[in-house]
């Protein structure tokens, strides 16, 4: 706990310390301390910045850079103090002034000068250039990362958590790098100050000197300008260290290793270059006058380097060709390893060799896509879906996928590289091969992918290719949701269940239902596109009906009554139901026709009369279409199975609900239709 107090306060504390050294002096001592604090302080910085992975990894950089700027320039005015006022600033400047020039006014102005124009001129100016179009370049990409977040989290590739915290981190970068923006110009001004600040000691100190403790020039001018490049020396190093820092965090790319790790690695990644190099080193050392050893050090080293890069490039490639030969190597013809070649699989993908490369592992994958596909099915429907087998096959033609269920082709469609599927809009004018979508059987044209913009220009909706695979997979498995729920899956969910609710297990099964019987019910709910994710409330209407009846058709209304409210909202528009009903002679007389058979209840009109039945409801579906409606067919309890049966296969499956069904959702309903017999009967 003190250690967190103590580090939220350091930096304040510190701000404040930095300001008293522009007004209070300072004893000399404490400025040799201070100094080489700034000194490391830099150095520190400029380490981090090498060893963090991303730019982000050290977000405080632009403040701490503005902290830093501040605390030399509070040094620059205490040493200028002591200079101006004693003679002396400490050992540290005394040292740079004397040692580390050699006591030479010439050669420390020299190297003075040679340190500003590498920070200012060099580094300083390519930092502030790199801030200022990193900076352009992540506020421009801020929409576009935005939208990919979006889409990753509507396709269900992101949870809510995941994409709130993508969001932060586009945040964070666009703040960090507008932030560096304007850093880099603390930098730039820092530079320009301390040529302006040894500038003034100077005149400063051979005024004082001359003036004031009545030095000849020539002493005047040695011993405060010798102090002056000193202090100016002692100022620049860190000063060259924090614009080295500023270049080397803008310049930084998101890496996944620190820029040592990446650098070794990047620069030996061909031996090749490094053998060239060492030969051009040992030819180098042929030439009269060179150093010899130097290049003879230099030149052999760089072909060493190389050719342990190549031993070990040769000793990965072998691995990997022994690790190639293993899986290539058939295995036995076990009992087992026939028994796993002959097994169906519940859900495939086969894929055209050219279309193995949308299984790749990217983050947009297909299988990845699957992955999220799964789990929304599991909400929408209320079971699991098993795994999807992705696999390729060299006996579908170019561009074709197909998916199976059981071994049994279900659909199959093209899904060519390079290409996107544009449906809608004015695609006459864009290049590419006409098709149909095979999900809602849409006219569209497959387009180059390049021509992407071009194709919304014209209204049309873009579609990527694994988009279409996808979507397709899911009008199957919905379709066809009843076949794959197996005797384990009911076994699995009817354990969630008795977890939650133990009684409405208990009271169910094994007695009067079995297992096998629960499964034909939830199947007979699939069927229908019914979801089954509030099981307890099945299961208490199956464990009632049960005491009356087990008739399959009789349990699978219990239920669906008991779900009424969930089953009448899935075809809400809007907030209203919008129904086609039956006229009521008509409805009587099929109630009539009703009959117990071993498929279920069946209505026995005659021909002509059924033709007539289905024509008017043809023609009620169709004009509630172009009206932009998508209507439910009502009818009464009794009558339910027995008319989907009637209509499901020449209306495409149309829904069909009872009128409790209809009603429970207390909402409002229209009626865009009614069933007649008064429908003439075709030529």
């Amino acid at each position: 706990m003190k250690n967190r107090n103590l580090s939220k306060v350091a930096v304040p504390v510190g701000v404040v310390g930095i300001l008293l050294l522009l007004i209070v002096p300072v004893p000399a001592f404490l400025l040799d301390v201070l100094i080489i604090v700034n000194i490391l302080l830099a150095l520190v910085i400029l380490l981090t910045t090498m060893f963090v992975r991303k730019p982000l990894d050290f977000s405080v950089f632009p403040s701490l850079l503005l902290v830093a700027t501040l605390f030399r320039l509070g040094l620059n005015v205490a040493s200028t103090r002591l200079v101006l006022g004693q003679g002396y600033a400490g050992q540290v400047i005394q040292s740079f002034g004397h040692v580390a020039v050699g006591g030479s006014i010439i050669i420390g102005a020299v190297i003075f000068l040679i340190l500003v124009v590498i920070q200012f001129i060099v580094v300083t100016k390519g930092a502030e250039r790199v801030a200022e179009v990193g900076a352009r370049f992540t506020l421009d990409a801020m929409p576009g990362k935005q939208m990919a977040i979006d889409a990753d989290l509507n396709a269900g590739l992101i949870t809510d958590a995941q994409a709130r915290q993508r969001r932060a981190e586009v945040s964070a970068e666009a703040d960090f790098y507008g932030a560096m923006d304007g850093a880099s110009k603390f930098v730039k001004g820092d530079a320009i100050a301390g040529i302006i600040i040894i500038l003034i000691n100077i005149i400063g100190g051979i005024a004082i000197g001359m003036i004031q403790n009545g030095l000849d020039i020539g002493s005047a001018v040695g011993k405060y300008t010798l102090l002056t490049i000193g202090d100016g020396l002692v100022s620049q190093i860190p000063a060259l260290l924090m614009a080295v820092s500023t270049g080397m965090i803008v310049t930084r790319s998101n890496a996944e290793e620190d820029m040592g790790s990446t650098a070794s690695r990047q620069l030996g990644q061909s031996r090749v270059a490094l053998t060239i190099a060492g030969c051009a080193a040992l030819v180098m050392a042929l030439i009269p006058g060179m150093p010899i050893f130097a290049f003879l050090v230099v030149g052999v080293g760089l072909i060493v380097v190389s050719r342990r890069i190549k031993a070990t490039e040769t000793r990965t490639a072998r691995d990997l060709k022994a690790t190639e030969d293993a899986k290539a190597t058939p295995s036995p013809e076990t009992t087992e390893a026939i028994i796993e070649q002959m097994r169906v699989h519940a859900l495939e993908i086969l894929l055209a060799p050219d279309l193995v490369d949308i299984v790749s592992g990217a983050s947009d994958d297909l299988l990845a896509r699957v992955k999220a596909l799964r789990r929304k099915i599991a909400m929408d429907l209320g079971f699991v879906v098993p795994p999807v087998r992705t696999r390729d096959s060299i006996e579908l033609p170019a561009a074709t996928y197909s998916i199976r269920i059981a071994g049994v082709e279900m659909g199959r469609g093209l899904a060519p590289a390079g290409k996107l599927l544009a449906l809608g809009g004015s695609l006459g004018s864009l290049p590419g091969d006409a098709t149909v979508e095979p999900v809602f059987g849409l006219t569209g044209k497959w387009v180059p992918a390049e021509l992407r913009h071009a194709a919304e220009l014209t209204g049309a909706t873009v579609i990527d290719r694994v988009a279409v695979v996808v979507t397709h997979l899911s009008s199957i498995i919905t379709d066809n949701a009843a076949r794959l729920l197996t005797r384990e899956d009911v076994r699995v969910l009817t354990e969630g269940v008795r977890e939650l609710n133990p009684a409405a297990v208990d009271e169910l099964t094994p007695n009067p239902l079995s297992l096998a019987e629960v499964q034909r019910v939830l199947q007979g709910l699939l069927a229908e596109q019914v979801p089954i994710n509030d099981l307890a409330r099945i299961y208490e209407a199956l464990s009632l009906q049960a005491k009356v009846s087990t008739d399959p058709e009789g349990l699978i209304e219990a239920a669906r009554h008991a779900l009424g409210a969930a089953v009448a909202s899935r075809y809400l528009e809007d907030g209203t139901l919008r129904v086609i009903t039956i006229d009521p002679t008509l409805e009587q007389a099929m109630l009539e026709a009703a009959r117990p058979t071993a498929q279920g209840t069946q209505i026995l009109l005659d021909p002509e009369t059924n033709d007539r039945v289905v024509r008017s409801l043809s023609n009620a579906v169709r004009a509630a279409a172009d009206e932009g409606y998508s209507p439910t067919v009502v009818c009464a309890p009794a009558l339910r199975p027995a008319v989907r049966r009637l209509v499901s296969a020449p209306t495409g499956g149309i829904p069909v609900l009872s009128y409790s069904e209809a009603t429970a959702a207390d909402v409002r309903i229209d009626t865009v239709g009614v069933i007649r017999l008064a429908e003439p009967v075709a030529a």
